[in-house]
């Protein structure tokens, strides 16, 4: 049985939480051919070895983009084709975009601005790292203070926000 997805949802959880593990078991239920974004990149043999855990995971039946910085324009270049969009993790887009000396709020705002025009559900995952202490680097003060914002906004526009934890999902809100 196919449970159909609302337009857009937002998985939250610390590291090796089961996010996107249960982000691509909601995109596999979906209808149409699913598409992976990953913002990831290998800087080390360490990422690599992710990159590719996650890649032999998916398999065959998933199309794949790795965009580290242009997610609103990717969302909107394959806006008309179906099936199901994850975008896995808002987190390292969010450093990515420190590290290009973009504006992540500005950049937020973009990808906040195509979501109303997709033709397909999206599933964003990202990373609660609000939940520590306030770290001494002022750049760690700052990705944090992004990604807190960011994920308020995006819960408020998602119809559904999952928090996950030892593997399992909590929900923080439904779709009505």
């Amino acid at each position: 049985m196919t449970t159909v997805l609302p337009p857009v949802t937002l998985v939250l959880g610390g590291a090796r939480s089961g996010k996107s593990r249960y982000g691509e078991r909601l995109i596999e239920a979906q209808p149409g051919r699913p598409l992976y974004v990953a913002t990831a990149q290998a800087g080390d043999a360490e990422m690599a070895a992710r990159i590719a855990h996650h890649r032999a995971r998916r398999g065959a039946r998933w199309d794949t983009v790795e965009e580290p910085l242009e997610l609103a324009a990717v969302l909107l270049a394959a806006s008309d084709e179906e099936g199901a969009v994850l975008i896995d993790c808002l987190t390292l887009w969010l450093s990515n975009l420190l590290h290009a000396r973009r504006d992540p709020a500005a950049e937020m705002e973009a990808l906040l601005a195509v979501l109303p025009a997709l033709n397909r559900p999206v599933v964003f995952i990202s990373n609660e790292v609000g939940l520590g202490i306030v770290p001494e680097s002022a750049l760690a003060r700052e990705f944090i203070d992004h990604a807190g914002w960011l994920h308020q906004r995006l819960g408020e526009v998602a119809q559904s926000v999952i928090f996950m934890a030892a593997g399992l999902a909590m929900p923080l809100k439904s779709p009505q």
